[in-house]
């Protein structure tokens, strides 16, 4: 198959776990018994659904005696006020200056104690309010380890149950340094070109769904892990359907840029004990190994850029014995999408030479294609 030289994405998958956009810890702010449970569990509320109410005869006692609090200090409040206009007008004549600032004294703590009593008032209608307890965003419910008769204590350390909005949801990996850095050397050296949009991020499931909806890089870490040398990464999807919940496991690709280079089939290759990537091209009847160098993969190739030349012949088939050197006929193939080796022209009908010639394949050779043998392999043994 003759390769060709194009513009290939440049991806880097990374492991994730999703975190729920927002999570809220349902606790009481009051306490009392549980009188109610109205949500079921697993359900989606939205914000301000009450989840529990609790009982509220105390805390309505407590408000009459706080609202009869607040009309007694404003009598008294206007019974000083009186005190006063009436002092300043008898001042001199019967009433001392000591009498009229010890009157005005008296206004302003008059004053104080209804300011008092009317946030008192105030502290036990928020009470009252807070036995019915409502959800502060939109999520989904979970499940409460609490029943109807239950006693709670405010602000106790157990939750009642908890909230979290799953749409969207956050997708947090981590990635690193080094690779990070060398991305960066190939960008500013010109072999790799940045992505002309923000970057692309696909999430794979655990079942090996590619998810439908792509994401976003929300915001890289600013700080290195000393102990994994790797940067925190976090990412946002959609998620309508609640097909990622939070604490699930998920692979995220993303494409980080494009790079001028051959796909090389990765059946074609092969690795020498040093770790060098090889791979065979046919020239003027022989099998020629090259050296190659890889920057990485895409879907089931190498993406090569060195160590071929666009149009070079590639061998994709018959290597087990194939040997630098040997003499080979070659035939056209193409190569699908799953790494399957086809003819190229399976339609042709084989001509009287070509029926007449001797084949190392099981099947003749189309008009104008000739197999490919390894000249030390043996008669039957065939390399395309």
């Amino acid at each position: 198959m003759p390769v060709t030289r194009s513009d290939v994405p440049v991806t880097v998958e990374l492991p994730g776990r999703a975190v729920a956009y927002q999570l809220a810890a349902i606790r009481p702010k009051v306490g009392g018994e549980i009188t109610e449970i109205p949500y079921q569990p697993g359900t989606e509320v939205e914000a301000g659904t009450v989840l529990f109410r609790l009982e509220d005869e105390s805390l309505e006692a407590a408000l009459a005696a706080e609202e009869v609090a607040v009309t007694s200090a404003e009598a008294a409040l206007e019974w000083a006020r009186d005190t006063v206009e009436r002092y300043r007008k008898l001042s001199g004549s019967g009433v001392s200056l000591t009498d009229v600032r010890s009157a005005v004294v008296s206004l302003a703590q008059a004053e104080a104690a209804l300011g008092a009593s009317k946030s008192r008032l105030q502290l036990a209608r928020l009470a009252l309010e807070r036995t019915e307890i409502t959800s502060p965003i939109p999520g989904i419910v979970a499940v409460t380890p609490f029943s109807v008769g239950d006693i709670v204590s405010a602000n106790q350390a157990e939750q009642l149950t908890e909230v979290a909005q799953v749409d969207p949801i956050y997708v947090d990996v981590s990635e690193s340094r080094a690779r990070i850095l060398r991305h960066q050397q190939s960008i500013n050296a010109g072999s790799m070109q940045r992505p002309g949009a923000p970057i692309d991020a696909r999430l794979t499931l655990e079942t090996g769904e590619v998810y439908g909806q792509p994401g976003r890089v929300l915001s890289p870490g600013s700080a290195v892990s000393a102990t994994t040398g790797t940067i925190p990464i976090r990412l946002q999807f959609p998620n309508p359907d609640r097909m990622i919940l939070p604490g699930q496991f998920v692979r995220v690709t993303l494409t980080i840029g494009q790079i001028d280079a051959i796909l090389v089939p990765q059946r074609a290759t092969s690795r020498s004990a040093a770790g060098q990537l090889t791979a065979f091209v046919a020239q003027d009847g022989r099998a020629v190994q090259v050296r190659l160098t890889e920057q990485g993969t895409h879907d089931n190739a190498w993406i090569v850029t060195d160590g071929l030349v666009e149009g070079d012949p590639l061998i994709l088939d018959g290597l087990d014995n194939l040997r630098d050197g040997a003499e080979i006929t070659t035939v056209p193939v193409t190569i699908d999408a799953e790494g399957v080796v086809r003819d190229a022209t399976p339609t042709a009908q084989p001509t009287q030479e070509d029926a007449a010639a001797p084949s190392a394949r099981r099947d003749a050779p189309q008009p104008g294609v000739t197999s490919t043998a390894a000249a030390a392999a043996p008669a039957n043994t065939v390399s395309n």
